[in-house]
């Protein structure tokens, strides 16, 4: 019996066309091409751009916990330098987050920041996905942020005069669409329409145009990804707000938000050397309040 198979084996290796691998192979083929519209995996490689968010979630039933860290500025003009060693001496923001994959494609987490001590609570749904035939050019997904900060009443109102305090003025959202495609494995881009609301904002105005301060705010992202070689990436996100209080204001300026950094895959880790001007890590601190610019090393 042995024998036997021994020579079927060998009639199949000798003769590629006997029915019998030619069965094999057609079953191996539908193995390895499934069909149906093949989706596009790996647009970006995190869940964050650098600033930006990206189209990518936690897998299901996973718990991703993550500790991120701002430093300080490293210019001279902005307070950096050689004696805070060019911000690494200067914390300005830090992050405790753990998101938790609901499904492949559904995302949710909490988090707590150093700066304004905000809480937040998120939630990201990507319901379209990217195929490789284009039948679906994009990846679509939506991304909203919810932050309330409990610091002190002395330095939540700070500046202003007869205030209620209510615990709603402390409460501020984002809401985001992420549009994003991968056009080749070395290149992806994506767009980032997003809305912000705070319930409460002091009543300032710019004396060099007359406008007030806003609750809302809309702001348009965009971010790319650059692959340079088999383990490096070249990352690039900016944010223009749409504000007419934060246009050429003397008291504070105001700066878009633009990072740029450098992806490096190493065996399964991705290691990121960013470099941003702006302090804080989530939409509802650096959209509204990023003041320091690249000209002058903040």
């Amino acid at each position: 019996m042995r024998l036997k198979i021994f020579l079927l084996l060998l009639l199949v290796c000798e003769y590629p066309s006997f029915s019998f691998a030619q069965d094999l192979m057609s079953i191996l083929d539908s193995v390895q091409k499934p069909a149906g519209h093949e989706k596009v995996f790996a647009t970006f490689k995190d869940s964050k751009v650098i600033n930006a968010q990206s189209t990518e979630t936690v897998k299901k039933r996973c718990l991703d916990f993550n500790i991120s860290h701002r430093f300080g500025s490293m210019g001279v003009e902005s307070g950096g330098g050689p004696h805070t060693l060019y911000g690494w001496d200067a914390i300005s923001d830090v992050r405790f987050s753990f998101d938790y994959g609901i499904t492949d494609n559904i995302t949710i987490g909490i988090a707590r920041n150093k700066r304004l001590e905000n809480i937040d609570g998120t939630l990201k749904w990507r319901f379209l996905e990217q195929t490789a035939d284009n039948h679906i050019p994009v990846s679509v997904a939506f991304y909203g942020n919810s932050a309330i900060t409990p610091m002190a009443k002395s330095s939540f109102y700070l500046g202003t005069v007869n205030v209620s305090p209510k615990i709603t003025d402390r409460i501020a959202y984002v809401s985001q669409l992420i549009i994003a495609r991968k056009f080749t494995r070395y290149f992806s881009f994506e767009i980032l329409p997003t809305y912000q609301h705070r319930n409460f904002v002091k009543a300032l105005v710019n004396s060099y145009n007359g406008k007030e301060e806003s609750n809302d705010l809309f702001a348009l992202g965009a971010a790319m990804r650059l692959k340079l070689t088999r383990r490096m990436a070249i990352l690039i996100d900016y944010f223009h707000v749409f504000s007419d209080y934060r246009k050429n204001n003397p008291v504070t300026p105001y700066y878009d938000p633009l990072a740029v950094g450098i992806e490096i895959e190493t065996g399964g880790h991705v290691f990121h050397i960013n470099v941003t001007n702006a302090l804080g890590i989530i939409e509802n601190d650096f959209i509204p309040n990023t003041t320091d610019s690249w000209t002058k090393g903040g």
